[in-house]
């Protein structure tokens, strides 16, 4: 599981594409194409644009949402929300070669994207962020040290990548509770260099490649 994941996010500064494109130049090997509000065919068209690019990079390209696009492109495989196609269904589209995420805020999810059959788990919100609508309750370190202590409970083993919201300053205290990795947007996008941006984070000591 790479430690570091980038969510694409279009700013006034920059598109989807070039989002993606300064993570990978940061070294950066697990890119999240998230473009909620746009048309399929302006997806595809990135994804398609963004598909060599992580080959050449040696990185994981997963498509939001996008279940049945990602099995036309044969990206690496896609992350669902909430309200998208239900984890087990996209199973049986996809069969085991895509790797297939889930978004989580309680327990009671874990354990159901658990039985579905995913790959990994976004748990989150951290805190609270402008980049995603309908927000689920925040977390913060208690709240990834319970759903984490529940999971041990459970006997469910299943990597969790922490989202929303997250600053450069949270990053050691997040990893400590056990979480596999970290999922960022705005604050590598709001750096004035991302690309370097990127190369800091990955070069932090609790960064494990």
């Amino acid at each position: 599981m790479v430690s570091l994941q980038f969510i694409t996010h279009q700013t006034d500064r920059y598109t989807y594409f070039e989002s993606a494109l300064m993570a990978l130049e940061g070294g950066c090997k697990w890119i999240q194409l998230r473009m909620k509000e746009a048309p399929y065919e302006e997806v595809e068209a990135v994804a398609l644009q963004l598909k060599p690019l992580c080959k050449e990079k040696e990185a994981i390209l997963l498509l939001d949402d996008h279940v049945e696009l990602a099995k036309k492109l044969e990206v690496d495989g896609v992350h669902l929300g909430k309200k998208d196609m239900p984890i087990d269904q996209a199973r049986q589209l996809l069969g085991e070669a895509f790797i297939i995420g889930g978004t989580a805020n309680t327990f009671e999810d874990v354990v159901q994207h658990y039985r579905a059959g995913a790959d990994y788990l976004g748990i989150g919100p951290f805190r609270f962020t402008t980049t995603k609508k309908n927000l689920s309750p925040v977390l913060g370190l208690e709240g990834y040290a319970a759903i984490l202590s529940q999971m041990k409970e459970a006997n469910i083993e299943l990597p969790v990548v922490a989202i929303g919201g997250i600053t450069c300053e949270d990053i050691p205290a997040i990893l400590e509770t056990g979480v596999n990795g970290i999922a960022l947007s705005g604050t590598i996008l709001r750096a004035e260099d991302p690309a370097a941006e990127t190369r800091k984070i990955l070069n932090m000591k609790c960064i494990i490649k």
